[in-house]
């Protein structure tokens, strides 16, 4: 029960990873509230967690194409717990099929892109920072990506959000440093979702994890392990951090993958 008490606020969270994250900070104690844009759906993913006993769970508001609903959403479960201890940033967003490479992605896609992914973090901190300040400190958790530190040879949108997201990061851990709230990224790689299950080729897949040193897909709920330590005491001394939980995916050689298999040949 390491977040026991705690008043936790995860956004899109009805599905993937964040619902994962949802889940585990419940299990540890917290006051957990979903926010979402899809009210029924959310109630009915609250209704499956409360009959594994999971009573602790609450719904709130949030459209990622309305900036104004990333401060209503702190706003609400502030005025309705008093307090807020964890902001967990986990919204995200890209459309593959227009957020290319940098010679054929439009503008408006990559800077719409951009904006979102970019303006949810920033909005939602802001306003969570205003209330964790009040109340003597606080965590900030962004869910950014793998992406946002090793360059693809696509969605030049995607990884130019996250690699700004974790640079404000470290820029919100130093400048509120002294107001004890902490601030950390969690980078997935490619993890056992939904959408890469029944989106992703298999061929994409086993190229991906060829160049994997741990030759597997991560699993949600091992995204949301890192985000229950960020979020419990356990890190009360660790704040600007941006860890990988990506099998170490990016960490060996370019030629990983070559190397490996022709060493498994031998």
């Amino acid at each position: 029960m390491r977040l026991k008490n705690k008043v936790v606020l995860v956004t899109a969270s009805t599905r993937g990873i964040g619902h994962r994250i949802v889940k585990r900070c419940a299990e540890e104690g917290a006051i957990v509230y979903m926010a979402a844009r899809n009210e029924e759906l959310a109630k009915e993913k609250i209704a499956e967690l409360e009959k594994e006993g999971l009573s602790n769970i609450k719904f709130v508001y949030n459209d990622a194409t309305k900036p104004e609903t990333y401060k209503t959403m702190i706003e609400e479960a502030v005025k309705n717990e008093g307090h807020i201890d964890v902001l967990v940033n986990n919204f995200g967003t890209s459309d593959p099929r227009k957020d290319l490479d940098i010679s054929h992605t439009d503008p408006e896609v990559f800077l719409s892109t951009v904006n979102i992914n970019l303006s949810s973090v920033f909005i939602a901190s802001q306003t969570a920072i205003k209330y964790m300040s009040e109340n003597g400190g606080g965590s900030i958790i962004n869910i950014s990506s793998i992406g946002g530190s090793v360059p693809d040879i696509s969605q030049v949108a995607y990884g130019t959000s996250k690699a700004a997201i974790n640079y404000l990061t470290k820029l919100i851990a130093v400048q509120e440093a002294r107001n004890n709230i902490r601030c950390n990224a969690v980078l997935p790689g490619m993890t056992a979702t939904d959408a890469v299950l029944n989106k992703l080729s298999d061929n994409f897949r086993d190229v991906f994890m060829k160049n994997s040193p741990i030759k597997r897909m991560g699993l949600p709920e091992e995204i949301a392990g890192a985000v229950v330590y960020f979020a419990s005491d356990d890190a009360a001394f660790t704040t600007g951090q941006i860890m990988s939980v990506s099998g170490g995916f990016g960490l060996a050689t370019p030629v990983f993958g070559d190397l490996a298999e022709m060493k498994e040949r031998r």
